[in-house]
């Protein structure tokens, strides 16, 4: 399946209306994910076509986040294409580009091991398609 950045902006646009002040990330990838298999389309399936996901990533900084993460991205097969890391005081933000297309692990897999690893570490982590985070981003 490859959605046009239109379909994908309209989608994110609507998903934003419908949710409101609920309109979080996660929020907004749910609603666009449902309204796909609605149709039989499956934006998992589109993110490993495409392969670029963006994961970011915050919380109060302690020993191992960083390594924490890439440890499980090289578990799942997937290559990071960019890496932008700050620590301000004491706040841990992290955002990534990453290629999902070599994984034997869909985006919603490796979805469930990143929420694994932010409770683990009590920081947040978010990994979405590169459109839709890019669109979300537009609005």
């Amino acid at each position: 399946m490859n959605l046009s950045e239109d379909q994908i902006r309209e989608l994110a646009i609507q998903a934003i209306k419908v949710l409101g002040d609920n309109a979080t990330p996660d929020a907004v990838q749910n609603y666009i994910e449902n309204e796909l298999s609605k149709s039989g389309q499956n934006l998992s399936k589109a993110s490993t076509s495409t392969g670029r996901v963006i994961l970011t990533s915050f919380g109060l900084n302690t020993t191992g986040i960083v390594s924490s993460i890439t440890k499980a991205l090289s578990d799942c097969q997937c290559d990071i294409l960019d890496i932008s890391q700050k620590i301000m005081q004491e706040f841990f933000t992290m955002i990534m580009m990453i290629d999902i297309s070599k994984s034997d692990k869909d985006l919603k897999d490796i979805q469930e091991e990143m929420n694994r690893i932010a409770e683990n570490l009590k920081v947040k982590i978010y990994l979405q398609h590169e459109d839709v985070f890019r669109f979300m981003h537009r609005i």
